[in-house]
């Protein structure tokens, strides 16, 4: 943990490396307080090598669970007692829970993804064609959450087209959606390859540090939604480049909040404030 707490509180956290970034804490303690709670939510730092020793020890501590960010979610994997479907299925845990002595590995990333895409543009996945730029971890999740709502076809595109056609070849065996990878397009490839789509998600870090949209403008059309996971800054070049198209765009805020929300739900066995986490976490976004 980053800092005592009081004798008697319940305790949760978040392990990763880097962490200190993390946002997590601010939205559940806000979460806890709402409800009266005496919960308290952490952080610490920690390395893939000391992941399992740090996994025993907040167990042993008497911690309900924690959350995993980078880069331990594939590194959990081994380490659980027993996984549920999805973390199975996506290959990585978000979310662990303690219950007897055992660990259990769940990925909320997701369902939370739906969620949110749900809450903020009512957008109905089922039928939809989508292409999803990047081919790792974010976009296995976001991929098998979309095949799971009934998209008609799945498209993956990154600058190694070879892990691409891996993630899409092991998506084919795991559901029954057309998926195939590929390399990114040229600049002048982007309208041909968007044409038909109602969807395409960012699932790479582009845009964390200002960097240009990976899609050309030109190629955005208005009846495409698009997805940036990148939730700081709140609106990147490609979500500024949608609105300007006349599509829509959100960014990855609302996944945050809602893969939060049913991590907070498995721990608590309570429903989540979700109004609470959103706000909490806006408020954090504004101070950074």
């Amino acid at each position: 943990m980053t800092r005592r707490v009081r004798a008697g509180l319940t305790r949760v956290a978040v392990f990763g490396d880097p962490v200190a970034h993390s946002l997590s804490p601010a939205m559940h303690n806000a979460a806890f307080r709402a409800l009266g709670i005496k919960w308290v939510y952490g952080k610490e730092r920690v390395s893939k090598a000391r992941l399992r020793a740090a996994l025993r020890r907040a167990m042993a501590r008497g911690y309900r669970g924690v959350n995993l960010t980078i880069p331990l979610k594939e590194a959990a994997l081994p380490l659980m007692d027993s996984l549920t479907p999805e973390a199975r299925q996506a290959r990585a845990v978000n979310t662990v829970t303690f219950e007897s002595g055992l660990m259990e590995g769940h990925s909320t990333d997701g369902q939370g993804f739906l969620r949110a895409l749900a809450e903020g543009r009512r957008f109905d996945p089922s039928g939809a064609r989508v292409v999803i730029l990047g081919a790792g971890g974010a976009a296995r999740s976001v991929a098998l959450a979309l095949a799971r709502a009934g998209a008609r076809s799945i498209e993956i595109l990154n600058r190694r087209p070879a892990r691409a056609r891996a993630l899409a070849r092991d998506l084919r065996r795991v559901r029954n959606v057309r998926v195939r990878g590929g390399p990114l397009p040229p600049p002048d490839g982007w309208r041909a390859r968007l044409a038909g789509a109602r969807l395409l998600v960012n699932a790479t870090p582009l845009g964390l540090h200002g960097e240009p949209s990976p899609v050309p403008r030109d190629a955005l059309g208005r009846r495409l939604g698009v997805v940036d996971l990148v939730y700081n800054p709140p609106v990147t070049d490609l979500l500024r480049a949608a609105r300007t198209r006349g599509a829509w765009g959100v960014n990855g805020a609302g996944m945050l909040v809602h893969q939060g929300a049913l991590a907070f739900e498995r721990w608590t066995r309570r429903r989540a404030p979700v109004a609470v986490m959103r706000r909490s976490l806006a408020a954090a976004l504004r101070t950074l």
